[in-house]
This record gives C-alpha cells, sequence and structure tokens, in this order.
C-alpha cells in the first residue's frame, strides 16, 4: 500500500511519539515514588537484594524513583538520552527480577521487561532530531 511505503521518512516523528509517550508514562510511576518520602525509598531500594546488594538501601530506592520520575521528564525531552535509557533499562532489569523472584511468573514481569527491552533498544537507536540531544 503506498501510505505504508511513505511513513518511513517519518522516523524523526515516531520516535517523538515514542518519546514523549513513554516519558509521560514512566512519570506518572516516578513522581508518586520520589514524593513518598525515605520510608518508601527504602521499601524500594530493598529490591537490590535481588543483585546481592543490600546497604543503603534508602540511596538505591531514591535512585530508582528518580530514574523513573526525572528519567521519565529527560527521555520526554530527548536530553541525555543514552544514559537516561541505560539508568531506565537498568530499573526494569531490578522491576522484572523482583516480580520473577515474587513467584509472579512472567506474565507479572512481562511490563518491567517489554518496557525494558524498549529502553535498551532506544540506546541504539537514539533520540532522533526532535529532541533536545538531537539539536
Amino acid at each position: 500500500m503506498a501510505i505504508f511505503d511513505t511513513l518511513g521518512k517519518y522516523r524523526n516523528t515516531g520516535l517523538l511519539i515514542l518519546r514523549v509517550g513513554l516519558g509521560a508514562m514512566m512519570m506518572v510511576h516516578g513522581l508518586p515514588k520520589i514524593m513518598g518520602g525515605p520510608d518508601m525509598w527504602t521499601g524500594l531500594g530493598g529490591s537490590m537484594k535481588v543483585i546481592g546488594i543490600s546497604f543503603l538501601p534508602t540511596f538505591w530506592g531514591l535512585m530508582a524513583a528518580l530514574a523513573e520520575g526525572m528519567g521519565g521528564f529527560l527521555l520526554l525531552l530527548g536530553l541525555f538520552f543514552r544514559p537516561v535509557n541505560m539508568l531506565l533499562a537498568f530499573t526494569m532489569l531490578i522491576a522484572a527480577l523482583v516480580h520473577l523472584g515474587k513467584g509472579e511468573g512472567i506474565m507479572g514481569a512481562s511490563h518491567a521487561i517489554e518496557v525494558g527491552i524498549v529502553f535498551f533498544s532506544l540506546i541504539f537507536i537514539g533520540p532522533g532530531k526532535y529532541s533536545v540531544d538531537g539539536k
């Protein structure tokens, strides 16, 4: 079909839509965690036990909350794009391991796995020209 043959020239528009949509949704997940304060951060940071890190849970929890909340905002802007996607992919890896460790199976971990794959892929693809990094 002719319309599908021409869509390739809108690659940067597609990346913009993807960045804005995922960035906004990561902010929705992350900002309540940032606002949750030290008690929430400590609980969240305890998740690092799945990879053998049990020290400084409050710090790790704050880092995860910032990765989601502020990382989502930076993703939306396309600023510090590749480092942000590395942090988000790592955060989703930990989230997936936590879900699997709780016995929720692949279905319980699927959201974190799917979004983690997208973040990992975006490291290679880049932000597109309609981004702060693209300017």
